[in-house]
């Protein structure tokens, strides 16, 4: 942990040591890059920019590998990832080059006129940010004490989120306005712009990372080996406390998905169209970033784990309530409230399992948070497209017990702590 003189020393920003609102911003300029290709990779496959015959893949197969294999390719590295920036104990340097990286693979972009050429680049790209979501997520864990986790990791997700949202609306319009005369490049079309717009947010964000943010002096280089367990310990308990935190994110995740797959369906029974599907996905992110830092905070004053029981059970209702609903402003209605449920999961899960990790396996052991996060996103999209063949309310249903299962398996699972005001600032039992 950092001592108390180092937050004094390195200043504050909104109420917040400023290197944590740096890690912030920085993510964001970057999340607001890559979630731009979000839109912009299905319209440049199926553009004459692209050609070839990757395995006698269709098109369609084409685009969904290339965009699901960034998931894929970044969960399966981040542990490992998180484990060099254990043994190495160079967070911030890690978080740089994988910025870095960024920046030149969404260059790589442009000069991608084959399907083969584009999953490469795009398995590249996931390499890059397994190593940026790791050590940034342990850095920011470090550059907190446990009476402040809760509220650090809820503005460093602010700001995520807020760029994984303003990402996609802003393609759109990029998209759609081109082309574009720059002076000496000279003509391009809005595929490019995409793609140097999203090679510029990295490069901001590799800027500003080098230049305001160092590693808290406590930091050191661990030669332990790589603990990642599933099983408790603890003789009462089954289960690891971080590997079920990492469920309960899974969970969180998952019900963020759920519309995803079943767009076509969703739209029929509300009676809408693009638009309004947009706005009921967008608004679950839109009320997850702004209750987040709110929610952190008051973990850090009232104890994390009570807020992850609430948040997954408030869920189960809200979750099941889209699987109900008749009309367009029922349904944005259920996705706020998802929203705010899911902020009081997030952040104070991320506080609560840097709590508990070893802090010479910091960056490992908040893997397990960011990979479950991942692979909630994509199991969620699979559920759904195979639930709806049961009925409309189905999937939404099954996130619903997934979410009661979830807060069933905190409440028994993980040891609650909360933070006292003490001197010492040390962790202290869950009061009953």
């Amino acid at each position: 942990m950092i001592h108390k003189g180092s937050e004094s020393e390195a200043g504050k920003w909104l109420g917040t040591d400023q290197r944590v609102v740096a890690l912030g911003v920085a993510r964001m300029a970057d999340a607001i890059g890559n979630s731009f290709l979000i839109v912009v990779m299905p319209l440049y496959i199926a553009s004459e920019s692209v050609t070839g015959n990757f395995l006698g893949f269709s098109e369609s197969l084409i685009t969904g590998l290339v965009l699901g294999l960034f998931g894929l390719v970044t969960s399966a590295f981040q542990p490992l990832a998180g484990r060099l920036s254990d043994r190495l104990g160079k967070r911030q340097l890690l978080v740089t080059v994988g910025l870095a990286l960024f920046t030149i693979v969404n260059l790589c972009y442009i000069m991608a006129d084959t399907y083969l050429g584009l999953v490469i680049i795009r398995a590249f790209q996931g390499m890059a940010a397994a190593l940026t979501i790791t050590a940034s997520l342990a850095l920011v864990s470090e550059l907190s004490q446990p009476a402040d986790r809760g509220h650090n990791m809820g503005v460093y997700n602010f700001f995520r989120l807020v760029g994984f949202g303003i990402g996609p609306l802003g393609s759109g319009i990029l998209i759609d306005s081109g082309p574009y005369m720059l002076p000496v490049v000279g003509q391009i079309d809005g595929f490019v712009a995409a793609f140097l717009l999203a090679a510029a947010g990295a490069f901001v964000s590799t800027i500003l990372v080098a230049l305001l943010v160092r590693d808290p002096e406590e930091t050191k280089p661990s030669r332990e080996s790589m603990s990642i367990r599933l099983w408790a310990r603890a003789p009462d308990r089954w289960l690891d406390p971080i590997f079920t935190l990492g469920i309960a994110t899974f969970v969180m995740s998952m019900g963020f998905a759920l519309l995803t797959s079943i767009e076509p369906e969703i739209n029929r029974r509300l009676s809408q169209g693009a638009f309004l599907f947009s706005v009921e996905f967008s608004i679950l992110i839109g009320a997850l970033a702004i209750v987040q830092p709110l929610a952190g905070n008051m973990s850090d004053r009232y104890g994390r784990k009570r807020f992850i029981v609430i948040g997954l059970l408030g869920l189960a209702p809200v979750t099941l309530m889209q699987g109900l609903v008749t009309a367009p402003w029922q349904m944005i209605l259920a996705r706020g409230l998802q929203g705010i449920s899911a902020a009081m999961v997030f952040a104070p899960a991320l506080a609560l399992a840097g709590d508990l990790s070893d802090k010479k396996q910091v960056g490992a052991q908040l893997s397990v948070l960011s990979v479950s996060f991942a692979l909630g996103i994509s199991f969620g999209t699979i559920l759904s497209g195979y639930a709806i063949r049961f009925g409309f309310l189905a999937p939404f249903a099954a996130g619903a017990v997934f979410a009661l299962l979830g807060s069933f398996l905190v409440q028994t699972q993980v040891p609650g702590v909360r933070q006292r005001k003490k001197a010492d600032r040390e962790l202290a039992p869950d009061r009953p």
